[in-house]
């Protein structure tokens, strides 16, 4: 046997399965995605083995996506878990046979709890598809499995036709980037998306400040303190009129220029860049990235005012936003 030959004619199959079930696709769907939409409750998937397998992921990505939905698994609903379901759900069923015990044992109770039904079989004549309110047809015409016995076509096009319905509901929901971020604040998308400036800068004594007549000398001790390498200078109002990074201090000591009994005035770089705090974090990487620098200093809605903080590169990298 060539492992590579079977691995394509595998992949090959499953390709197969899915362009036909993409050609069934029919009012059925519609129906399911109406369904869905008007009910007041949450969607509840649930399935045996594989298809349980399958439905875990099915309720997850549409949880990720706007459908409230979790798994039930049919087994402990017979037993008690039934309990989960309330008059407006929707319950998605799914069995390739259509004649899983455990599954068909949970629909009388389904039904008298008030919960719609979406079959989804690959057996249209089966027991699940004749009662449910809607039925999915996710039948293949073989397996991948050699054996026509490990589920492996069926499975692969029970899943696409969950994340079909996924997609489908999160369009119509007009579900957006934003609206995916506050279902996953850990991940990279939800920091990038979420996180503002004003969650991240240091604030308080925490921002180094002098005013413009402070001496070098004085300055650099504030910039050694804070520990950004930066610091703003202000005027007498506390308006921000420049900054003074370490790297500027560095370059004129290479040049021998004597710096130390100089104002902060005479050294200072004017109009230092500013970012208000109700700004995303992103977008102040994004300033930094494209000017050089590793700081901004942070203002409420007017920026001529006094700056309320400061925001280093470091922190919004230790954020994990890149």
């Amino acid at each position: 046997m060539n492992v590579i030959d079977e691995a394509r004619r595998v992949i090959g199959v499953e390709a197969l399965a899915l362009t036909a079930m993409a050609e069934r696709i029919d009012h059925c769907f519609e129906q399911a995605i109406d369904l869905i939409l008007a009910s007041t409750g949450r969607v509840i998937v649930s399935g045996m083995g594989k298809s349980g397998l399958v439905g875990q992921k099915i309720a997850s990505t549409m949880a990720s996506t706007g459908t409230p939905a979790f798994f039930l698994h049919p087994a402990e609903g017979i037993h008690g878990d039934l309990g989960m379901i309330m008059t407006g759900d929707v319950v998605i069923a799914i069995s390739n046979s259509g004649e899983t015990e455990e599954i068909l044992r949970i629909l009388p109770s389904v039904k008298r709890l008030g919960a719609r039904l979406i079959g989804m079989s690959g057996n249209v004549t089966s027991n699940l598809a004749r009662v449910s309110d809607v039925f999915l047809d996710v039948s293949v015409a073989e397996e991948a499995c050699p054996l026509g016995l490990a589920p492996t076509a069926s499975t692969t096009a029970t899943l696409a036709m969950g994340d079909a319905l996924a997609v489908a509901l999160l369009v119509k929901r007009g579900f957006k980037a934003e609206d995916f971020a506050i279902f996953h604040p850990g991940g990279a998308l939800g920091k990038k998306l979420i996180l503002r400036v004003e969650d991240l800068m240091h604030r308080g004594e925490g921002i180094p400040l002098v005013r413009e007549d402070t001496l070098m000398k004085e300055a650099l001790f504030v910039i050694t303190d804070k520990g950004l390498g930066v610091t703003g200078v202000c005027d007498a109002s506390g308006a921000l009129k420049g900054v003074i990074t370490d790297g500027d201090l560095r370059r004129s000591l290479e040049k021998g220029f004597d710096i130390l009994n100089q104002r902060a005035s005479e050294i200072m770089k004017h109009g230092p860049l500013r970012i208000k705090r109700s700004e995303l974090a992103a977008a102040a990487l994004q300033i930094m990235e494209q000017r050089a620098i590793t700081s901004l200093f942070v203002f409420d809605d007017d920026i001529r005012s006094a700056p309320c903080g400061v925001i280093h590169l470091h922190d919004i990298l230790k954020a994990g936003i890149a």
